[in-house]
C-alpha cells in the first residue's frame, strides 16, 4: 500500500507537475499558470500528492465565498488506477466539510467517462453544460456540483 500525503505545491514541484499535466491533458496548463496559482492567486490552493515521497499527482482549487471550485486534478500515468485521484478528492472534500464549506464545483469533459464515474461516486452531479468550453476541439464541459452536507462521505480506501 502506498503512503500518500498532500502538501502545498511549491515552485520546486513545477517541473514534475508540468510533466504530469502534459501527459494528462490535451490543453495543459503552462508552468506560468501553475506558478501564478501558487504564488499570486490569493483564492487558489494547489496541493502536490506524494506517494512514498515521489510526486505522483496534484489538485488545484479556488476557494471563494464559502465555495470551492476544483480547477485541476491529475495523476501521473504510471500511477493511475491505484485510487490516488479518489484519495486526493476525498481528502479535499473532507477538509472542506470540516471547515464548513457546503458546495464544491468542477467542470469535466463529457467524454471523460472515468472522471465522471469518480466524481459521481463522490457525490457530484451534473447541474449544467458550458457550450464549446474546451477550445482545442469545441467540446462542451459538464458543470458538476457536490453539496457537502448531502453528499455521501467517500471511503478513503
Amino acid at each position: 500500500m502506498l503512503s500518500l500525503s498532500l502538501e502545498p505545491m511549491r515552485r520546486a514541484d513545477l517541473d514534475r507537475v508540468v510533466e504530469i499535466e502534459r501527459e494528462s491533458f490535451s490543453m495543459p496548463w503552462s508552468r506560468g499558470a501553475f506558478l501564478y496559482e501558487i504564488e499570486q492567486n490569493r483564492v487558489a490552493r494547489c496541493w502536490a500528492c506524494r506517494a512514498d515521497g515521489a510526486l505522483v499527482g496534484y489538485l488545484c482549487l479556488w476557494e471563494i465565498g464559502g465555495e470551492i471550485h476544483i480547477t485541476n486534478v491529475a495523476v501521473a500515468r504510471a500511477h493511475r488506477r491505484q485510487g490516488i485521484a479518489r484519495w486526493m478528492l476525498t481528502e479535499t472534500l473532507e477538509d472542506a466539510r470540516r471547515r464548513g464549506t457546503r458546495t464544491v464545483f468542477l467542470e469535466v469533459r463529457p467524454t471523460n467517462t472515468e472522471a465522471l464515474g469518480l466524481y459521481e461516486a463522490l457525490g457530484f452531479h451534473v447541474i449544467g453544460r458550458r457550450k464549446g468550453y474546451y477550445f482545442d476541439n469545441g467540446e462542451d464541459a459538464l458543470v458538476m456540483e457536490a453539496d457537502l452536507a448531502a453528499a455521501p462521505r467517500a471511503s478513503r480506501s
